[in-house]
């Protein structure tokens, strides 16, 4: 066995690659690998074919802990408070209706509307990543081609394998942990994904330590409550840098070439959602939270979400409000800013979003597909030409390829909110899902979104750690019973 995402000559590589988006000087390390007859092209998943030689694989090591004690060279995250908070007022409170989908429904975020947006955003979480789960990995021209091929393109519903030319299949396949439970005709339930793992940790994290919980925290809650093989990239890394006793004011630093990929950018939800109308709080916590595992623009960008999702969940901001907010926690200097900023020009210019797609792979193409900048740039630009529309939202976050189930997660989790009511979200979108999730995450296998909106609505209201905090539900219920789910197996 060959675990992914940890092998040493696979992370140099990716470590040169990142150091050079940093502005470090590997040339040196570079040219001592090349030499020996090590790869220059990173692996795009995370192993490469065949294990190397012992003797490449010890240089790999060495080179490795030399490029490590350049600590003084990684960009320093820099934290930024509001210049905005989410407008609070305006709108009759309680009578109106279902949101059109472009948010401000008048209602302040301590209303009771605030536990049906929560209820939305989770469903819409839940669809747009199960929405992208089978074409993650695949080429942009793949995924166009599958939907098409299908006639759902424009891509306006699920994906199917039925009616597909096995060509195409050949050469384009699904990804296969995640076919058999996310093509149109297999959904039954919402499988298991770390894009929902995450947000399920960070309740746990709320209930057991409050809103002043600490990166030390979320290192021992890891350990406790997330098994090592539902980690990957830099979550992975970091979990292994913990279990060899790297403090966690490291782990994001030692060996982890993926300190700046999108793994930061998913956990950002929750401290979003207990934070309506609050972008710099919410960004307070995820700049906690992220800085276990990534530093630079992986941090900026769960920072960037979080503020995004507290002022969606305000229910007073629109879209376009929402991501100006987003962008005003983070350096306007950075990656990520220029970035998100790139995504929501191009949306404004463009009303066919091909050619925004288009646009941002010839632009931010040279990133590896799980790198947070080119995801967060077509985040933006999805969230932007959808105008606050559901099916927009996180139909355009998919087609546009890179990290899909994490892009139409995070979608879909903003038009969610914006959306006000779970009812509001059309029913082909919903009616799958079963009101069901599978997790690995201790006590919430099978509970219901519903169920997880109540907790996280009692997390808003109520931030101070509990006083028992390892059962999930408010109250301590007993988890409804659920049907089976099925379930994909862990990744090597």
């Amino acid at each position: 066995m060959r675990l992914t995402w940890l092998q040493p000559e696979d992370l140099l590589p990716h470590e040169f690659r990142q150091a050079e988006e940093e502005g470090r000087d590997v040339t040196s390390a570079r040219s001592r690998w090349l030499a020996a007859g090590g790869s220059p092209t990173p692996p795009p998943s995370g192993a490469s074919p065949h294990p190397a030689a012992p003797r490449l694989r010890a240089l790999a090591e060495e080179l490795l802990a030399e490029l490590d004690d350049l600590d003084g060279s990684f960009e320093p995250v820099r934290r930024l408070r509001t210049r905005r908070e989410a407008p609070m007022s305006g709108g009759p409170g309680g009578g109106s209706p279902l949101g059109t989908g472009r948010g401000g429904t008048g209602e302040s975020p301590a209303g009771p509307i605030h536990r049906t947006r929560l209820h939305a955003a989770w469903l819409g979480r839940a669809a747009g990543c199960l929405l992208g789960k089978p074409v993650e990995k695949l080429p942009l021209e793949g995924i166009r081609a599958l939907a098409g091929s299908t006639g759902n393109w424009p891509l306006n519903t699920w994906f199917t394998a039925q009616g597909v030319p096995p060509e195409l299949t050949t050469a384009y396949p699904w990804n296969r942990r995640s076919a058999p439970t996310s093509l149109a005709e297999n959904i039954n339930g919402m499988p298991e994904d770390d894009d929902l793992n995450y947000p399920l940790l960070n309740l746990l994290l709320l209930r057991r330590h409050g809103k002043r919980f600490t990166t030390h925290d979320v290192a021992a809650l890891w350990l406790e409550e997330l098994p090592a093989a539902r980690t990957f990239t830099a979550e992975r890394v970091a979990y292994r840098n913990l279990l060899n006793g790297v403090p966690p004011n490291r782990t994001a630093r030692h060996r982890n070439p993926f300190r700046e990929w999108i793994g930061a950018l998913i956990r950002a939800d929750v401290h979003g959602w207990t934070n309506p109308g609050a972008p710099a709080e919410a960004a307070e916590q995820a700049y906690r939270d992220a800085c276990l595992t990534h530093t630079g623009n992986g941090v900026y960008g769960a920072m960037f979400a979080a503020a995004t999702i507290a002022t969606a969940a305000s229910g007073t901001a629109d879209v376009h409000e929402s991501l100006a907010a987003g962008l005003d926690v983070v350096p306007p200097d950075s990656r990520l800013a220029e970035a998100v900023r790139r995504g929501i020009e191009l949306a404004g210019a463009h009303r066919d979003f091909d050619a925004v797609v288009d646009r941002l792979h010839a632009e931010y193409g040279r990133y590896h597909w799980v790198h947070v900048v080119p995801n967060a740039a077509l985040l933006a630009a999805a969230l932007t030409h959808a105008d606050g529309d559901f099916t927009a939202s996180i139909t355009r976050a998919v087609s546009g390829g890179w990290d899909t189930d994490s892009n139409g997660a995070t979608a879909g989790s903003v038009a969610g909110l914006l959306s006000g009511h779970p009812d509001a979200l059309p029913d082909r979108w919903t009616a799958p899902l079963g009101n069901r999730l599978a997790t690995s995450v201790g006590g919430f296998h099978g509970t219901g979104f519903d169920t997880l909106a109540d907790l996280t609505a009692h997390l808003t209201a109520d931030p101070a750690p509990q006083a028992d905090a390892r059962t999930p539900q408010p109250g301590n219920p007993a988890p409804r019973p659920a049907d089976p789910i099925p379930q994909e197996a862990p990744r090597p």
